[in-house]
């Protein structure tokens, strides 16, 4: 067994609502191995992407431990976080957050330059014609697709080559011809790139494709299912 690549013990988040305390994560214990591909499912409101938010530091664990590389997530402060994920993480939300005033290449060359590297932009086009937007690169958000805009998301995210590849219902704004080709592209960034894969999905058709689903229900692990071909 290798050293996981993510790994929580009894993680816990509870948030403050408008009645009070409000348990959003209840002793969640999962490890994620390097090069896994995890699907997390369950139905709404049963803490899906709240966990996958904590793996990425994005929420602080009000209990338990959250460990990524090796490092203590919630030990780490704001900056620190932020550093962290920077260099070793990518993350693709639903809604593709893209900057509307931006071209492709300046969404997906934006996090390169903030982390310094001198080639930017090259990287940033290598990337964009990975995921079939090399004649796309110069237009602004407004002047693609649904589908266009989460492949420019989905450069962004890969771009850093990040270990970890973290997905938040990539496909659920999207038809079912753009759904699957961001899937497809999903699993070919983790084969070409080596990352471990973590997303969130209702679509059964993009779980079935994980080495390793885990349910949720009501902020607990209800149980999990390994697919028969995945490595062990």
């Amino acid at each position: 067994m290798t050293d996981p690549v993510l790994s929580l013990k009894d993680a816990a988040l509870t948030l403050q609502g408008n009645a009070g305390p409000v348990e959003i994560l209840r002793g969640i214990t999962l490890d994620v191995e390097r090069g896994e591909t995890l699907g997390l499912v369950g139905p709404s409101g049963s803490g899906k992407s709240s966990l996958l938010m904590l793996m990425g530091g994005l929420e602080r664990a009000t209990g338990g431990s959250v460990e990524a590389l090796g490092h203590d997530l919630t030990a780490l402060d704001e900056d620190a976080l932020a550093r962290f994920r920077r260099g070793n993480m990518g993350v693709v939300f639903q809604s593709f957050h893209l900057i509307p005033t931006m071209t492709a290449l300046e969404n997906v060359a934006t996090p390169l330059e903030l982390a310094g590297r001198k080639d930017a932009f090259e990287r940033a086009e290598e990337e964009l014609r990975s995921v079939g937007l090399g004649d796309r690169m110069y237009h602004y958000p407004a002047q693609m697709s649904g589908g266009e805009q989460q492949r420019v998301a989905l450069a962004r995210a890969a771009a850093p080559r990040p270990a970890i590849l973290l997905a938040d219902e990539p496909t659920g704004n999207l038809d079912g011809v753009n759904g699957e080709a961001i899937m497809k592209l999903l699993f070919g960034l983790r084969d070409r790139h080596g990352a471990t894969l973590v997303l969130v999905t209702h679509a059964p058709e993009l779980a079935a494709r994980c080495d390793r689903v885990v349910r949720l229900r009501d902020g607990r692990i209800e149980g999990e299912d390994r697919r028969m071909d995945a490595a062990q």
